[in-house]
């Protein structure tokens, strides 16, 4: 709702938007969250909420409580907006003194939760477009090398570090709550995808 609201309202979104001069100069860590309340178009929005919808639904409902017990909607509400908080790190480590860089968007709790699942699951198939049948983890270790090759031209206006940081949180912070399941994912992988 606050990106909707805020979707054309300049004003209100460099309120909450990510810049690190502003949080370094101002003491305004609260950016490092509320950042990822906002979005810079329908589009972006759209995106990121239909990803987290599909990939929280399997992980809130069925694999956190699963494998992980009680207060699994508390986790998962740590493991999102960790995710967010966690991602922007580098980007602020980065350009604290860029007064140009600005950063908005849940892109990178959104790829915490996508990463989560792969752990539970890497060679289930997440369908590309709804369409193309990709393993997980084949789909998740292209992710992370395209979002690091693209961070290193740094060619275009997307947060691509903040991506593969939140994809690394999702997969770590998941796991260290219960660390059976990375010598289960290790497992799971060298299992290979059920139609082999």
């Amino acid at each position: 709702m606050i990106s909707i609201v805020l979707m054309n309202n300049q004003r209100g979104k460099t309120q909450l938007i990510f810049h690190p001069v502003t949080i370094r100069q101002q003491n305004q860590w609260y950016r490092f969250l509320s950042a990822g309340f906002i979005h810079a178009d329908g589009m972006h929005l759209l995106v990121n909420m239909l990803v987290l919808w599909s990939f929280g639904n399997a992980l809130e409902t069925c694999l956190y409580p699963s494998f992980l017990g009680e207060h699994t909607g508390l986790k998962f509400l740590a493991l999102y907006f960790g995710g967010i908080i966690v991602s922007s790190i580098p980007s602020y480590l980065r350009h604290q003194t860029d007064s140009r860089y600005a950063a908005l968007g849940a892109s990178g709790g959104v790829s915490a939760v996508v990463f989560a699942v792969i752990l539970f699951a890497p060679w289930q198939n997440l369908y590309l477009y709804g369409l193309i049948a990709i393993p997980q983890i084949l789909a998740g270790v292209g992710y992370l090398v395209y979002s690091w090759y693209k961070d290193k031209k740094a060619n275009d206006n997307i947060g691509h570090m903040a991506h593969l940081t939140g994809a690394v949180w999702g997969f770590v912070f998941t796991g260290l709550m219960n660390p059976s399941l990375f010598a289960r994912f290790v497992q799971k992988t060298l299992e290979g995808p059920s139609w082999l």
